[in-house]
């Protein structure tokens, strides 16, 4: 049911898993836009004690408690029926919100209204910049992908340069791209509307790539817009349960491919699943080699 609050154009929508400290801060940095947008933070297995201190703090945020964690596309499609908003700006909870980003956005989605999600700039806490927009995955992204071994080695090789297009953008020069992250964008919603959401069937991650595909197959335009947007810390959340997030990761980038495949493809779903199973094996030995590194 949406909201009886008076009506914004723009929805800010912050999805949190027991991320108290980090959701203070991006609350913080989202004050003086307060009274101009409406914030909307889904928050999932909500401690009551720090739901009441934030609601002291920011009474200009509306805080919706969720029992249980039902996962960020289902927080983020809870979010989105209390308002109707013209616009809606998912941001991270670990996140600081540049000043002005939500109404320069829409200003921007205003002039442009064949454009269904931008993405801002979205930079580290050492003020590199993240690799926030990208193409869909294909067979090169295992080895050249944002955080594979290639790209970390040889960053400025021709296949990473073609899954991370933002890395060939001048500043404030838009793009259009494939998909951006959902740490950071704004959806028309009309756009969200007609696609039905967030698919819900990704618990945690992958769901930005599936939107955005699903939006070019609709008709709408996806653009990396490298204004400045958030300084995104990362992990907050997935912290908190590792080996979750880590399942959670590969479950979906196997829905990812199985979804958007061609027939053929198809033909390979039991060597993508068995690749997906083995990385993430080596993640978790990864993981628990460095949890005992740290602990000597």
């Amino acid at each position: 049911m949406v909201s009886s609050e008076p009506l914004h154009r723009v929805a800010v929508l912050i999805i949190t898993y027991r991320t108290y400290p980090e959701l203070r801060r991006c609350l913080a940095s989202l004050a003086a836009d307060g009274a101009a947008v409406d914030v909307i933070v889904v928050d999932h297995e909500s401690d009551p004690a720090e739901v009441a201190a934030i609601r002291r703090e920011c009474p200009w945020a509306r805080i919706l408690v969720e029992p249980a964690n039902a996962g960020f596309a289902a927080g983020v499609n809870r979010g989105a029926r209390e308002t109707a908003a013209e616009y809606l700006l998912l941001v991270n909870p670990d996140s600081f919100v540049e000043p002005e980003l939500p109404a320069r956005l829409a200003a921007w989605m205003d002039a442009h209204p064949e454009v269904g999600i931008v993405g801002p700039s979205i930079s580290n806490p050492d003020g590199s910049t993240q690799a926030s927009a990208r193409r869909f995955p294909d067979f090169t992204t295992a080895i050249a992908g944002r955080s594979a071994w290639l790209t970390r080695v040889l960053p400025g090789n021709p296949l990473t340069r073609h899954n991370l297009p933002y890395a060939r953008t001048a500043p404030g020069e838009p793009i259009e791209v494939d998909w951006v992250s959902g740490a950071c964008m704004m959806i028309r919603r009309g756009t969200f509307d007609q696609l039905g959401g967030i698919d819900e069937g990704f618990f945690l991650y992958w769901e930005d790539a599936d939107f955005c595909r699903r939006a070019k197959q609709a008709g709408w335009r996806t653009v990396y817009l490298p204004v400045p947007g958030t300084v995104h810390i990362g992990g907050a959340s997935s912290r908190h349960a590792s080996d979750a997030a880590l399942q959670a990761f590969h479950d979906s980038a196997y829905r990812l491919f199985v979804k958007h495949t061609t027939p053929v493809g198809r033909f390979f779903a039991p060597l993508v699943r068995g690749a997906l199973r083995a990385r993430l094996a080596l993640m978790r030995r990864l993981v628990r080699a460095q949890v005992r590194r740290s602990h000597e």
